[in-house]
């Protein structure tokens, strides 16, 4: 028979929020433990606590593993009801780790969190207030966002501290200390946002609701912008008539005039090189594309740009548990074959080519090349590549007229193959040829112009020797 654990709620405050569900496990249990007994409620059980693990080990996450440990190996002797502050479901490692073990049943009981009584006593619906919870022990203001906070954690002056210097040239008018609630002493203090760490002695039952947070760092940024392109297409003649297919070329302009800062910079053979406050400034052009994008979705209820920022902030989470989860890869070939695999389990693709997006035809050629090689579709050795580009070169040169076309298209994609086997980029390659050429034929040019020649009378022979010049004293 598979062990047993029963996990139970002490409530946010005496034993009187405990539930009779709870109280009745007790009475029937084996075996009882109580994760602290640093709790109002837990003089009322007689039961003993982990509490000496949290003196005698190096990290919380051992605490709790060993917590979790000693509980399973209990439930293998009758069942074990393990009592937690609050409710098992809010804040509650432990819980999270036994319910993940396979070696045990584990049962939740449904208890009174501290969020009931706060709800309660600030007088609010949290849903309609759309209130963030947030762990004070790692309060960053730059990723929480604006709007309604709850920081709960508040154990300590310490952390209380740190809460209210997290905030930089930007900070909350004010906040709601939320201190024993529940029970005789409790204190509901509305203090300046300078005050927190000031007006109480926060301990375990502390907690901090600010009713309106301030954007920080990006996101205030981001969020003006957003307002400004909400103007614009109310009170602008052009940005109002634009929609997604109108904004196309745009799109596709800004990111290529993105791609020209960092060209610049490969030029010089030198990544570092690159013009930041350039490059800033077509960053900032391609980013008004996607919110103004953003905005016209939202205009047909179609989604916002939070949502946008949400789901490549979550997708990029999933695809990545090498870094937010217990995966270990042996080296970048490993990463790159799971990261594919999470992308086809994401988008239920079978076939190694589903999925192409819509590129121009170099660099989708490009992009099937590299994914047929990922996938194990691979010359023995480069000199095979060399061989086959010959080969295609040979049969465009005896191909008829009808063949050319077709002929001609596999030299191209030969070249392209063999240039990812050489790990050149050809898409970047052939930019910089077109960047070279653009600067030799103007060169040749301005050497005829001094003649006031015009390019269609000169010969063969002079221009070749004028482009000579002309590579001669270019620069790659």
């Amino acid at each position: 028979m598979t062990a047993r654990v029963v996990v139970g709620g002490l409530g946010p405050a005496d034993s009187t929020l405990t539930t009779s569900q709870t109280l009745d496990a007790v009475a029937g249990a084996t075996h009882v433990r109580l994760r602290t007994a640093m709790h109002p409620a837990a003089a009322s059980i007689d039961a003993a606590s982990y509490d000496h693990l949290y003196e005698s080990a190096d990290s919380f996450g051992e605490v709790y593993d060993r917590i979790v440990d000693d509980v399973v190996a209990l439930a293998g002797e009758g069942v074990v009801v393990y009592l937690v502050p609050g409710a098992p479901t809010v804040a509650e490692r432990t819980v999270e780790l036994l319910i993940g073990r396979d070696d045990v049943d584990v049962e939740v009981l449904p208890a009174m969190s501290f969020l009931d009584l706060a709800w309660a006593r600030l007088r609010i619906d949290p849903v309609e207030r759309g209130v963030r919870l947030v762990d004070g022990h790692v309060f960053d203001p730059s990723t929480v966002g604006p709007g309604a906070l709850l920081i709960g954690q508040c154990h300590d002056s310490v952390t209380m501290s740190d809460i209210k210097l997290s905030y930089d040239d930007v900070e909350p008018a004010s906040a709601v200390l939320l201190h024993h609630l529940g029970l005789v002493d409790e204190q509901i203090i509305e203090v300046p946002w300078s005050e927190i760490d000031r007006t109480i002695e926060p301990d375990h039952l502390t907690s901090l609701f600010v009713p309106d947070a301030p954007s920080m760092g990006a996101g205030r940024a981001v969020e003006r912008l957003d307002g400004l392109v909400h103007r614009l297409r109310n009170d602008c003649p052009w940005d109002r008539e634009q929609d997604h297919v109108s904004l196309i070329p745009h799109l596709i302009e800004e990111t290529y005039e993105v791609v020209e800062v960092l060209d610049a910079a490969a030029d010089r053979g030198d990544a570092n090189s690159v013009d930041p406050p350039h490059l800033c400034e077509e960053l900032g052009d391609l980013l008004f594309q996607v919110v103004l994008h953003a905005a016209i979705a939202e205009e047909r209820f179609d989604f916002v740009l939070s949502d946008v920022v949400d789901g490549v902030h979550d997708k990029l989470f999933a695809r990545h548990p090498h870094v937010f989860g217990d995966v270990e890869v042996d080296d970048l070939v490993d990463l790159a074959h799971r990261w594919d695999r999470i992308k086809a389990e994401e988008k239920g693709r079978e076939r190694v080519l589903d999925g192409l997006p819509a590129l121009p035809s170099l660099p989708l050629a490009a992009k099937v090349v590299h994914k047929a090689r990922r996938a194990g579709f691979v010359w023995g050795d480069v000199s095979e590549a060399w061989a086959k580009l010959h080969e295609e070169i040979g049969e465009f040169e005896v191909a008829t007229e009808d063949d050319r076309f077709d002929e001609l298209g596999d030299v191209l994609f030969s070249v392209i193959g063999l240039a990812h086997d050489l790990d050149i980029d050809a898409d970047a390659a052939l930019r910089r040829a077109v960047r070279k050429f653009r600067h030799r034929f103007e060169a040749v040019e301005d050497h005829l112009a001094i003649s006031n020649t015009p390019m269609r009378d000169v010969s063969i022979d002079e221009l070749l020797e004028a482009w000579r010049v002309a590579k001669h004293g270019a620069t790659k």
